[in-house]
């Protein structure tokens, strides 16, 4: 066995990308073109993105629900601007048990068309309202272009499903899961994303308006990490939700759907990464701490373990996701270079030398090489080691910020824009909207218009001249 060295991040940055997803041994490939096997270690990061999500749900009063995969055909072409929308992506079963079916069914894309359904049976009268729904579920898009957790056929996701009396409920819900969904990138997997509305060329289909959290990855393209839809009543005029108000007059419910999916782990691998491996956030790394026996001889041997037993133990009364290297035939440095491939944290070495001075060896991911290194006491060492994670995690989040904050620039004519786009990063810009500009610039430079950023005051657009009191971000994208 040997440790294989990646490609580096600026020798070739997708191939870079590409390697460590499968040497970090978080998904391989699947035999169907596209799709995607998440292996352990992957589906641990994500049941970690899972609960502290799910825990957000429920503390804004959302309930889990389950709904088919399976999906009538005619339910797609009941709201239009829906269906052209995902025509290009769906997948259509018309067989099955041996015949043909009645009605193709389709393999979702998203829910809006068969909750939608279900909402109409369910909902009579204000006081059935909100409704308040999440599933979790894995969804189907026939995309051309595919790779591991960035863009894949099929993919794992939340999606989330609300109707509301009036239009500012919906609204109001719709930021607030745009807000729960920043909240998490930052505090959680220490991406600072920005948030923002979508542009009308870029908003759902079928949607009154969507808003969107972008990232900045380690190469300054820009990854759409998740979006709240406001749909209005579109989905509930083409479903027939209604209700009784309080007048005892029918009116339709407003709705709105949100979501983030697994790509949530590639943003991490691509933001946090380094030419060694992952880099994981302490609050969502499968294992936050792993420990590393080290004894040449059997002398040794008892007196090491008995340490290492004793601080496993202790940590994990902390809470602490710890695990014990105690592989047999491997060398400490083939250990090491194993665990920093796959963004462990922290790392506890424990030799005779430790044992003797009743000390503690540690090592930091996120901090490479010797300045990363430190040795503590064994005594309260539960404490230190909890800290340093709290340490970790909030120097991440700095370090992204940093990353994103030099690559962001302002830029007021279109010259200097496609120099930023093509070769530094962002670009922030006053912006006209104006959907033919916009398509006019992509097709241009190859950039999107992210979203809309906070503003305040006036400027002029840096493409069509005209004065506007909005700005935006454009960069290319994943």
């Amino acid at each position: 066995m040997e440790n294989l060295k990646l490609t580096s991040r600026e020798e070739n940055y997708s191939e870079w990308y590409n390697q460590l997803v499968l040497r970090a041994e978080l998904a391989d490939y699947a035999p169907v073109r596209g799709c995607m096997v998440v292996r352990p270690y992957g589906w641990a990061l994500w049941e970690n993105i899972q609960a502290a999500l799910d825990k957000r749900f429920k503390e804004t009063g959302h309930v889990n629900a389950a709904f088919p995969m399976l999906i009538p055909e005619s339910y797609m072409t009941k709201e239009a601007e829906h269906v052209e929308g995902f025509a290009p992506e769906l997948a259509v079963v018309t067989h099955a048990g041996g015949s043909k079916l009645e009605e193709p069914l389709v393999l979702r894309p998203t829910s809006e068309t068969i909750i939608g359904t279900m909402y109409a049976k369910w909902i009579q009268s204000y006081r059935d309202l909100p409704v308040l729904m999440n599933q979790w579920a894995n969804v189907v898009r026939w995309e051309m272009r595919t790779r591991l957790f960035l863009r894949t056929t099929e993919f794992y996701w939340q999606e989330g499903h609300t109707a509301h009396a009036t239009y500012e409920e919906a609204e109001a819900e719709t930021l607030q899961m745009l807000g729960v969904y920043t909240d998490f990138c930052h505090n959680e997997a220490a991406m600072p994303v920005l948030p923002g509305r979508k542009s009308e060329r870029e908003k759902f289909a079928g949607a009154l308006a969507t808003y969107s959290i972008e990232a900045m990855m380690g190469d300054t393209k820009a990854l759409q990490a998740g979006t709240s839809h406001f749909l209005g009543q579109n989905f509930a005029k083409a479903f027939d939700i209604k209700f009784l108000d309080q007048n005892n007059e029918l009116q339709y419910c407003w709705t709105t759907s949100w979501g983030v999916t697994t790509r949530l782990i590639g943003a991490m691998v691509m933001i946090h990464g380094d030419d060694q491996g992952l880099v994981l956030p302490p609050r969502l790394a499968p294992i936050q701490v792993v420990i590393v026996p080290i004894f040449r001889k059997d002398s040794e041997k008892e007196a090491v373990l008995e340490m290492v037993a004793k601080v496993q133990a202790g940590l994990k009364e902390q809470g602490i996701r710890v695990h014990v290297d105690d592989r047999e035939g491997l060398t400490p440095g083939f250990k090491y270079n194993d665990w920093e491939m796959k963004g462990v944290p922290l790392r506890i070495e424990i030799g005779p030398k430790d044992v003797e001075k009743n000390s503690l060896a540690l090592a930091r991911r996120d901090i490479p090489g010797r300045d990363g290194k430190s040795f503590v006491p064994y005594d309260g060492f539960q404490k230190t080691v909890a800290d340093m994670l709290v340490t970790i995690q909030d120097n991440m989040l700095a370090k992204a910020i940093a990353f994103r904050d030099a690559h962001i620039f302002e830029v007021d004519n279109y010259e200097d824009f496609k120099d930023v786009v093509e070769n530094k990063g962002w670009a922030k810009v006053w912006w006209y909207e104006d959907g033919e500009n916009e398509d006019k610039i992509r097709e241009e430079t190859k950039c999107k218009l992210l979203n809309f950023a906070e503003t305040e005051g006036e400027g002029i657009c840096f493409y069509s001249g005209r004065k506007t009191n909005t700005q935006v971000y454009f960069a290319k994208t994943y």
